[in-house]
């Protein structure tokens, strides 16, 4: 996980990762490496830039294009979080709850 992009380096490696949210309903990410879990109250993907947990209601996978890394969430969202180094303590929860 330490493949972030910084400013002034070269793209040409790291693929683009973008969060569009639509009126919370309707998330659009791309730069995702694969989908680790899912139900209809959490999404655990790894993108380019870390894991990215997304929690909410009724979710559901819109589309999902592995070979782009593109992933489509529609639902109730309440939450976005990176799980990286800076907050090992919090990934580390949610790790020991996922995998209980």
């Amino acid at each position: 996980m330490s493949q972030y992009y910084e400013p002034g380096t070269s793209k040409g490696s790291i693929q683009d990762h973008d969060v569009i949210m639509r009126g919370r309903k309707l998330l659009d990410i791309t730069g995702v490496k694969q989908v680790e879990s899912f139900d209809n109250e959490e999404f655990l993907l790894e993108t380019v830039m870390g894991f990215l947990a997304i929690k909410g209601q009724n979710l559901q996978m819109k589309n999902l294009d592995v070979e782009k890394g593109i992933v489509s969430i529609k639902g109730k969202i309440y939450d976005l979080v990176y799980l990286d180094e800076q907050h090992g303590e919090k990934a580390k929860g949610f790790f020991s709850k996922l995998f209980r």
